[in-house]
């Protein structure tokens, strides 16, 4: 993908310039004195730009505002870390449905502590664990994130219930897809799901939007037009 080597944001070119500026980190929301950005004026600091896929994850739903977790998702799978494929979609699915719901009932002070809990559950979900498991990470990052934020354990009535539907509805549209495998359209359906979910459960919207997928170029097992995201 053209933006995994130029601007990772939006994949325009980077411009240089004489002068140094002002420019504010779009991950990590912080300040630094640069001469680069690209022509859209997206800036990516050193740091954010070199950290690894958990760290680049918790990092940005920690600091963004945002309440639409799929432009969350989005906006974190451009980053070089978060590859086509792998584990570290069982810990974005939860990540961006936690950012987002704080910040839609205005609770940001609880997202850190529930994002590190929610990395700790998520990472336990292994690669590869839909077709070995018949289970997809990402539909459990859905349960996961109900769990968290609802407090559920295995002694919990209600809140057991919602986690495991949850997940359940989240696996029902993974699963009438068929196969093979894709973490990028895995993701979205699990996402659009939990936003469903938690409106009619919760009775707390997140904003939405439609998504077209830009990673088909980079996946060889993509469904092109067989895709809803194509």
């Amino acid at each position: 993908m053209e933006n995994k080597y130029n601007c990772l944001v939006c994949g325009e070119e980077i411009v240089y310039s004489e002068q140094s500026e002002k420019l504010k980190c779009f991950y990590c929301k912080k300040e630094f004195s640069s001469n680069a950005k690209c022509k859209n004026g997206h800036f990516v600091c050193d740091s954010c730009h070199s950290l690894g896929a958990y760290e680049i994850i918790k990092k940005y739903c920690n600091e963004t505002v945002s309440k639409n977790p799929l432009k969350i998702a989005i906006d974190l799978m451009k980053h070089p870390s978060i590859k086509m494929h792998g584990p570290e979609h069982h810990f974005l699915v939860p990540a961006v449905l936690t950012a987002a719901y704080y910040n839609t009932i205005n609770k940001r002070e609880n997202i850190k502590d529930k994002l590190e809990e929610v990395e700790k559950r998520a990472k336990n979900i292994l690669g590869g664990f839909c077709g070995f498991y018949g289970n997809c990470g990402a539909a459990v990052g859905t349960g996961i994130f109900m769990s968290v934020i609802t407090g559920a354990t295995p002694l919990s009535k209600k809140e057991w219930k919602m986690s495991n539907l949850m997940t359940s509805k989240s696996l029902l549209s993974i699963s009438e897809f068929g196969g093979p495998r894709c973490c990028k359209r895995d993701t979205f359906l699990s996402i659009e799901e939990a936003v469903d979910f938690i409106e009619e459960n919760l009775n707390v919207t997140l904003e939405k939007q439609d998504v077209k997928c830009n990673f088909s170029n980079i996946n060889k097992q993509c469904l092109k037009e067989e895709c809803k995201f194509h």
